[in-house]
């Protein structure tokens, strides 16, 4: 009966969207974490990608408010994404992620805030303020990268 009920409870936090904050033995296997922070990396880099072409073509800022408001939620879960034996197989993470988990959470951190700055810029219209904000998103990015990932 109890594996009836834990089943179900996955399947009903599946459903939500909410088994990524399940720990990392129960949620996913190691591989899959991996991808997964990958995949949703990759999506950032997109919206990035985006948000500059939409500011360079004088576009809609609604684009760049939507863009950043999913970047404003994907990191708040990022460090979740790197839980502990996640640094074997093919990642592109520093050991830092793991050894200074400190400063890898307030490098996180600061992206939440960069990516909140540049969300709250094109929510009030204002393309300059949207423009400063999407360089310090930018600037925020390769900072991480250069601390914490490889290549």
């Amino acid at each position: 009966m109890r594996m009836k009920q834990a089943s179900l409870a996955l399947a009903l936090l599946g459903a939500a969207g909410l088994v990524g904050l399940a720990p990392a033995s129960l949620a996913w296997a190691q591989g899959d974490v991996i991808a997964q922070r990958q995949a949703g990396l990759k999506r950032m880099s997109g919206h990035m990608e985006m948000i500059k072409k939409t500011l360079e073509s004088k576009g809609d800022l609604s684009v760049v408010a939507e863009r950043s408001q999913d970047m404003v939620s994907f990191y708040q879960g990022f460090p979740a994404m790197f839980p502990p034996g996640s640094d074997k197989g093919d990642t592109h993470a520093r050991p830092a992620v793991w050894s200074d988990r400190a400063d890898f959470e307030a490098a996180s951190a600061r992206m939440v805030e960069a990516a909140t700055k540049l969300h709250q810029a094109a929510a009030s219209g204002d393309a300059g303020a949207t423009a400063t904000a999407f360089r310090e998103a930018g600037g925020t990015c390769g900072a991480c990268h250069r601390e914490f990932r490889s290549r």
